[in-house]
């Protein structure tokens, strides 16, 4: 008898071009489209952010759970941005493992591994010793070679030209 190859994935989507967490959303309303259970846990963004995406969710019935306190660089205390992405991936792990969900989206959640705040190998086993069925997408710059490997898929994004580099700020509806 031949072992199944599982039919959920482990996807990645890093690089310093724009696009990773979009292309995680735009997986989000397919998965919602086919009648999917999602949950979405962002890593860095605030309750301060307003985006697009989180209003999109709200009205499709998307779990949401905003778990950082901000870009680390406005940080005021960065012993709390730190245990915020810690509470963020407790509620992650728990999430991954008790298979309620068809899709989980980890927004950011390279950082918090490259920085050290959350344990890589954990992230790692959790995510490859999850139920069958559960799909999960990390997005984020400079996945670690661990991530990396343990994805089925994994996307760079490359910066060509951005306009931020011309002076021109993020756009409500085209970048939040």
């Amino acid at each position: 008898m031949t072992d199944k190859p599982r039919r959920d994935l482990f996807i990645v989507n890093t690089g310093d071009g724009k696009g990773k967490s979009s292309s995680a959303f735009g997986v989000m309303l397919r998965a919602v489209a086919r009648g999917w259970n999602v949950k979405v846990i962002q890593f860095i963004k605030s309750d301060k952010w307003q985006t697009g995406e989180k209003k999109m969710a709200d009205q499709l019935g998307v779990e949401w759970v905003t778990g950082g306190d901000g870009f680390t660089w406005e940080s005021d205390d960065m012993e709390a941005t730190e245990q915020a992405a810690a509470d963020a991936w407790r509620q992650a792990k728990d999430s991954i493992a008790s298979g309620d969900y068809d899709l989980i989206i980890l927004d950011e959640a390279t950082y918090p591994v490259t920085f050290g705040w959350i344990d890589e190998q954990d992230v790692v086993e959790s995510i490859t010793g999850r139920p069958e069925g559960v799909n999960v997408i990390i997005t984020g710059r400079d996945a670690s070679d661990a991530v990396v490997e343990a994805a089925d898929t994994v996307t760079e994004m490359r910066k060509v030209k951005h306009a931020f580099d011309k002076g021109i700020a993020a756009r409500k509806g085209l970048d939040f």
